[in-house]
């Protein structure tokens, strides 16, 4: 199943988390926090002012970003857990 998101709507795949700690201890899955960075799956194609004028979105499918901790909603596709936040919720894009 696709998923197109509308507006300025992004989706996102989060990235794993660190299974040990730098001093090599193993974190159990309950332990584990969810991570705040991920990949961009998919774009809806902006946002749009007043007039009716497109916004274009910042990021594209791909990039890697930052965002909020309690940022977006989960979302279940093919037995994948994804993200789906505003473009606003995003903080940064790593490069």
């Amino acid at each position: 199943m696709a998923l197109k998101p509308l507006h300025d709507r992004v989706l996102v795949r989060r990235t794993e988390s660190e299974e040990k700690t730098k001093g090599g201890l193993i974190i159990p899955d309950s332990a584990k926090e969810k991570p705040a960075e991920g990949e961009i799956v998919a774009c809806g194609d902006g946002a749009r002012k007043d007039s009716g004028e497109l916004i274009e979105m910042a990021v594209k499918v791909g990039d890697k970003v930052l965002f909020g901790k309690w940022s977006g909603t989960e979302v279940t596709l093919d037995e994948e857990e994804l993200l789906m936040m505003k473009e606003s919720d995003i903080m940064g894009i790593l490069s």
